[in-house]
């Protein structure tokens, strides 16, 4: 057997992952995972702002554009998101100020959610 942590949405998870031969048979999985907390840093940052950030459509975090702080202008591009071998810029919906970055490099992100908030 062997354990991973694993995070969906926000939610962090610790899975037991049993090690077998597989039949050929489907058989239904019965998941021994329990939700968990989430981390208070990453629940304090998310949402620090007024505007929000959000992915157009479902990826990986490539590349994070801009930083805490930095001014931006409408149209500037915020984070960078890969999908389907294609790198999407999600740019700042309006003029503000970056209030809080919700993801990192690497991180799978679906449609609709929080990348950052501005102010």
């Amino acid at each position: 057997m062997k354990n991973y942590t694993i995070t969906v949405n926000g939610n962090v998870y610790d899975v037991v992952v049993e090690e077998g031969t597989s039949t050929g048979a489907a058989a239904p999985a019965v998941p021994k995972a329990a939700p968990k907390a989430a981390p208070k840093a990453a629940a304090k940052a998310a949402g620090a702002g007024s505007i929000r950030v959000e992915a157009g459509a479902a990826g990986k975090v490539y590349k994070i554009e801009a930083s805490v702080g930095q001014a931006l202008k409408a149209g500037d591009a915020v984070v960078i998101v890969e999908a389907m071998k294609m790198e999407i810029p999600v740019v700042a919906p309006q003029d503000g100020t970056v209030a809080s970055i919700d993801v990192a490099v690497g991180d799978a992100v679906e449609a609709g959610a929080l990348l950052a908030t501005l102010n």
